[in-house]
């Protein structure tokens, strides 16, 4: 086997008194995809700064093979030295290739070489950095939270890229999805060590489960030796000194063991404050259209939204998600349209841009709004520190300033402050940055069990199929399109992701082909056999139409899901299989007329 390419073994950190790292190690190989994991502050984002050498560590050794390049994503990039995106990205070139593939980078993520760094948006940010990062085609490629702030079609082209690319991958994400398709090594930093699973991430978390069983098995068999040996000195009959104080010792040792393990944290608690029941029909809009200026963003919408539903709204930046929304929540007039809003509504919006947050602001001064040392929930008044645990923030936290928080804990703490407030209207706009994976299933619990109704606007897909059971897509400037489901089945039903329909140019394809097929001699004149089938084509397509409209037409029952989800996929994959085989009779039809105008 060929040397590692990076090595890094026995890595120690301390911040102030907490060791933040005690044991880990890494080996890249050529070629390698690696995803490290772990709950927010293990250490991960530290970790990678290390193998990046931009951090370095208390004890441990880190190695580069000689010759080899390296490049890291950070997680919040810093443009604020470059007065250009163009003198930004290729400040990045230093001992690499000319970056001959910039243009193709620039172009694929929707960015301006001459675009000031001023004022950009955190996902121009983020794509700025991305095509920094790969223009380079480093050996090793160092990806920390790659997919924040983009939108699903620069996820989506964003996967491909890296799947082709030579380079080895460390990836750190809370995005599922990307990490299952990217994927084939996975560390786990957990109380920290690194522990190296020769698998990628789908087979991940059953491995981790067993594990934590298996642990949580031999403290209690530990605890029982324990208890055993305590007997043994109380009540035991003395015989050797010598063996007796070897007993003793060893009693002392497991007690030591014990002391010195170190847990897994607990879970994030989520509580929500409860509001009154808003009526049956909380949102419903008819023929909605709303444009600013000669840009249509919404074009003769229609849907109508039911107490207790879960909507997920998705599209590329800049679609109109937001637009839509607040013509939803009744914050903005439609140019024409009839908006109707339930009673009783009382809306809460937990905004993830985090633009609330001052963040001069210390943690504890951010839930009691700097009001005292108690936050108060469903009229029950409980004390900040409390509160706070409950989030997975310690004590010692409560003076720190918001500034000072990682990513992952200002998501936690945007959530803490939302959920204090009474609602029947949680709308949450991409709540999943930053977030580790065990709190996002805790989130995804809190969104099955809330009383009242969701809105949500993300890019993660695999959140989106666990939450949602309709979802609102862009199609078009101005077309939106209510389906079925979550992302997965939005994608069944309408043949592809996010990116506009190409049936048309799918057919237009088909006709090319039949008209530019060379003929035999045989096939001067149409057989009996394909005069049959064009004649029974038809009716079998319009059968196979009708089919497809029943079933969608019980796919959109909005309960139909909830009430039995095992029917639900049973119906979407007998759609998708019609619709499959809708497209072969059509490609066949067109095919043998092709064939019939020929002759």
């Amino acid at each position: 086997m060929a040397p590692p390419l990076l090595t890094l073994s026995h890595i120690a950190l301390t911040f102030g008194s907490t060791p933040l790292l005690t044991d880990a190690n890494l080996m890249v190989y050529e070629g390698d995809r690696l995803c490290l994991v772990g709950r927010n502050g293990s250490g991960k984002s530290t970790f990678l700064k290390i193998a990046a050498g931009l951090v370095e560590s208390d004890e441990g050794e880190r190695f580069l093979k000689p010759g080899i390049t390296a490049r890291y994503l950070p997680q919040e990039p810093d443009l604020t030295r470059s007065a250009t995106i163009g003198e930004y990205v290729r400040g990045g070139l230093e001992g690499a290739e000319q970056g001959y593939n910039i243009p193709y980078l620039i172009d694929q993520l929707g960015l301006d070489e001459e675009q000031s760094t001023q004022n950009l948006s955190g996902g121009e940010a983020r794509r700025a950095a991305l095509v920094r990062t790969l223009a380079a085609q480093p050996d090793i490629l160092m990806l920390d939270e790659p997919t924040n702030h983009l939108d699903l079609p620069a996820i989506e082209w964003l996967e491909k890229e890296l799947a082709k690319m030579r380079s080895a991958i460390i990836l750190i994400s809370h995005d599922r999805r990307f990490l299952e398709k990217l994927s084939r090594r996975t560390i786990w930093m957990d109380r920290g060590e690194t522990r190296d699973i020769d698998q990628g991430f789908s087979g991940f978390e059953d491995w981790r489960d067993n594990f934590l069983s298996q642990e949580e098995l031999d403290r209690h068999k530990l605890d029982r030796k324990i208890v055993r040996e305590q007997h043994w000195i109380v009540h035991g009959v003395s015989g050797r000194r010598k063996r007796n104080m070897r007993r003793v010792k060893e009693l002392a040792a497991l007690r030591q063991s014990v002391k010195d393990q170190r847990k897994i944290k607990g879970s994030v608690q989520f509580t929500t404050a409860e509001a009154g029941k808003s009526g049956k029909l909380v949102a419903e809009l008819k023929g909605v259209s709303k444009s600013f200026g000669d840009r249509s963003i919404v074009d003769d919408f229609s849907v109508r939204i039911m107490r207790g539903e879960r909507i997920g709204l998705v599209g590329p930046n800049g679609a109109g998600k937001t637009t839509l929304l607040k013509i939803i929540m009744g914050q903005l007039e439609p140019d024409s349209g009839a908006v109707r809003l339930g009673v009783n509504l009382e809306p809460l919006i937990v905004d993830q841009k985090r633009e609330s947050l001052d963040p001069n602001w210390t943690l504890s001064e951010a839930l009691t709004d700097g009001r005292g040392e108690n936050v108060i929930i469903n009229d029950q008044t409980i004390h900040v520190q409390r509160y706070m645990k409950d989030f997975l923030f310690l004590p010692e936290q409560a003076r720190t300033p918001i500034h000072a928080l990682s990513g992952g804990e200002r998501g936690r703490l945007q959530l803490a402050r939302g959920l204090r407030l009474p609602s029947n209207l949680l709308v949450l706009d991409e709540p999943t940055n930053d977030l580790d994976l065990e709190t996002l299933d805790l989130l995804q619990e809190l969104i099955a069990d809330y009383d009242g109704t969701v809105l949500l606007v993300s890019h993660d897909r695999d959140f989106l199929d666990r939450t949602v059971g309709r979802t609102i897509a862009y199609e078009s400037p101005g077309q939106w399109q209510v389906y079925a489901g979550g992302y997965t089945d939005m994608t069944r039903q309408r043949g592809e992701g996010v990116k506009a329909r190409k049936a048309r140019e799918k057919v237009v394809k088909s006709v090319n082909n039949a008209e530019n097929k060379t003929t035999t001699d045989k096939a001067n004149k149409l057989s009996y056999k394909h005069k049959f089938r064009l004649e029974k084509l038809p009716e079998e397509m319009d059968a196979a139409q009708a089919e497809i409209t029943e079933l969608e037409n019980q796919l959109a029952d909005p309960q139909l899901f909830q009430k039995d989800p095992d029917g639900f996929s049973k119906i979407a994959k007998s759609l998708e299989a019609v619709k499959t085989r809708l497209d072969a009779m059509e490609t066949e039809w067109l095919e043998l007329e092709a064939m019939k105008e020929g002759l």
